[in-house]
């Protein structure tokens, strides 16, 4: 199987994750209007399936280091293949979570709450499960990413100021979403055998790991996205029918979105064996800012931004270019 060499190819993997997650939002934003986030979520969890399988076929199965894709799946034991599982269903949780708390709240509250306790449970939980990087400037590094963070929550709140009312269910949802996201890369991580040169007996490799965390994904969206779709938190019921009569496109832009989101995720645990699983899910959480970017100059959400507002954007840019600089320095 690929495995990299050196700590600067996985910062380079990191921030190919980084950007990868930052912009699979934005096929959601191409379908059609009237096109449901429940039904593309189907869409998504395929992608994710497929893309991992891809992934494990082809450089997960060549190489002269490490186990091959269908030999590593043969020898792991139910432990590790359940961490792997469970870490796909806590994800999948968490993003339709994620998706629901959006909708109710508003992408101010949804963002700061959600993805300010993933990244910090995130980074908190990994290095203790991986201590790797120098403590000072690894979390000096996130507290910068937060305050980014923060900063454009902030301009979201100044655009949305008296259209959106405050959702106590919106916040509990959002709280229960970040704390969920911050967990699963841990139970992934878990499931691999720590140095990727050598293989350990019942453990999975980082592209066996993946695509078990991809079944886990789309086995759980079987059940959470069905509850959601029938038992809905806001909005009206969606019937399954409504699935079969989505165009070409919708369903091509939903696969998409959640196979750029597994290339992502690929590269983040690939780059998890030379720079730490800290380090690798700190870099990638700055996904959120990645996002904010395409908003600000493609997306143009901000273009009757109160006056001030663009103040807001730039120091919130330095600040996430600050910390990225801080944790990858880390090592």
């Amino acid at each position: 199987m690929y495995i990299i060499e050196s700590y600067s190819t996985a910062v380079f993997f990191c921030i190919i994750t980084m950007i990868a997650w930052g912009s699979s939002s934005n096929t959601q934003k191409l379908v059609s209007p009237n096109w449901r986030v429940e039904l593309f979520c189907w869409d998504y969890a395929f992608g994710i399936l497929i893309t991992s399988l891809i992934f494990a076929l082809t450089i997960g199965s060549y190489g002269a280091e490490g186990r091959s894709f269908i030999e590593d799946l043969q020898q792991a034991n139910t432990k590790n293949i359940g961490n792997a599982l469970l870490g796909g269903i806590i994800f999948n949780a968490a993003n339709i979570l994620f998706i629901s708390a959006v909708s109710m709240a508003g992408i101010s509250v949804a963002f700061s709450v959600g993805s300010g306790l993933s990244l910090v449970i995130g980074v908190v939980v990994n290095y203790l499960d991986s201590p790797i990087g120098n403590v000072t400037l690894l979390f000096s590094g996130v507290f910068l990413i937060i305050v980014a963070i923060l900063l454009n929550t902030t301009a979201y709140a100044r655009m949305s100021a008296g259209t959106k009312s405050f959702s106590v269910k919106g916040l509990l949802i959002s709280i229960s979403s970040g704390i969920l996201m911050g967990l699963f890369f841990k139970y992934v991580a878990n499931s691999m055998f720590p140095d990727f040169k050598i293989p350990v007996e019942g453990k999975l490799s980082p592209h066996s790991a993946v695509f078990i965390f991809a079944c886990g994904v789309f086995l759980s969206n079987i059940f959470f996205n069905t509850f959601i779709m029938f038992k809905l938190f806001t909005g009206t019921r969606v019937s399954f029918a409504g699935y079969f009569k989505g165009s070409f496109k919708n369903h091509f832009l939903g696969v998409m979105g959640g196979s750029i989101w597994c290339i992502g995720m690929c590269f983040s645990i690939i780059a998890s064996d030379k720079a730490g699983t800290a380090i690798s899910y700190g870099l990638a959480s700055g996904a959120i800012v990645v996002a904010s970017i395409w908003g600000i100059y493609v997306w143009k959400e901000f273009k009757t931004a109160p006056k001030g507002t663009n103040v807001l954007l730039n120091i919130m840019l330095i600040s996430f270019l600050s910390g990225l600089i801080l944790i990858v320095t880390s090592r």
